[in-house]
């Protein structure tokens, strides 16, 4: 197994320093948090769609460097995302660290480098909330409920 070096290494620093789309959305289409009730990490996002295709996204995150980095990811990749691209997304996260799938590719490559978190099971949640909260967020426009979701792992 690898050391806890491997899954805090400089890239995923470099990630979690560049996190973007800090602001939240005046009007958003959804709001949707994930918190993990083992880490105390929390992530909420506002999420717009236009057209069938993210048009507008903010979020406020709380967490870890793990967590932080995936959700550096997202902000810089999901506006021009359908919801069918993110739901993808977000099981190839779940298949990388649950079943040893293959990293998400194409533009949302940088994904890669929390591959070892793998071996850490108790990271997962972190490092999983901000798709967790896209895809609730996608739920509540398809359902078109107006109550923000919060979701506890």
């Amino acid at each position: 197994m690898p050391d806890l070096d491997e899954i805090y290494n400089t890239r995923i620093l470099e990630l979690a320093g560049a996190i973007s789309r800090g602001e939240r959305l005046e009007h958003p289409d959804a709001r949707a948090t994930a918190h993990s009730k083992l880490c105390g990490s929390t992530i909420t996002i506002d999420l717009s769609l236009r057209d069938g295709r993210v048009s507008d996204f903010g979020q406020t995150v709380k967490a870890c460097l793990l967590g932080q980095a995936a959700a550096s990811v997202m902000a810089r990749e999901i506006v021009g995302s359908t919801p069918d691209e993110l739901r993808a997304v977000g099981r190839q996260m779940r298949a990388m660290l649950k079943d040893g799938g293959p990293p998400p590719d194409g533009r949302w490559s940088d994904l890669a480098v929390l591959e070892p978190v793998r071996n850490y099971k108790a990271r997962h949640a972190s490092t999983l909330l901000v798709f967790d909260a896209v895809e609730h967020a996608l739920d509540e426009i398809v359902a078109d409920h107006a109550e923000p979701t919060r979701i506890t792992r």
